[in-house]
């Protein structure tokens, strides 16, 4: 499977890596039910405020519920930044994955790849992580 995605969304996500570092930035990107088709931006705020760890709110992530069902929607991708290593999933990433149709967007903003992060997806399903191919849609 290939996540297809918009140049304004990988933007976007870069965008608020850059903005939320030193901590982790996360989010969401939402589309159509049953088209897997990843449209609409939904930064989320890191309620861990950390480097190392990201969560969302449980109200904002109740909130987000409430709105993909309002509007027929579903959540294509969840998506974070790592400060300081490279874009793949932690133990802990995988341990809370638990939509097992969603992409896991990693970003990695280390340093040493600053002009060029990285933007790896992968799916992660009952622990078993599969890198994917990204195809960036301009």
């Amino acid at each position: 499977m290939t996540l297809e995605i918009s140049r304004t969304l990988v933007d976007a996500i870069l965008e608020q890596s850059r903005v939320e570092y030193p901590d982790e930035c996360c989010g969401v990107i939402l589309g159509p039910v049953g088209s897997d088709k990843a449209i609409r931006h939904k930064p989320m705020i890191n309620a861990a405020h950390s480097p190392t760890f990201y969560e969302f709110d449980p109200k904002d992530l109740l909130a987000l519920y409430r709105e993909v069902d309002d509007n027929d929607e579903e959540i294509i991708v969840i998506y974070h930044s790592h400060t300081e290593t490279e874009a793949y999933p932690s133990r802990t990433d995988i341990a809370y994955a638990g939509e097992p149709g969603a992409h896991y967007v990693l970003v990695s903003t280390r340093k040493e790849i600053a002009t060029t992060p990285e933007f790896r997806s992968y799916r992660i399903i009952d622990g078993v992580v599969t890198e994917e191919p990204v195809t960036i849609l301009e």
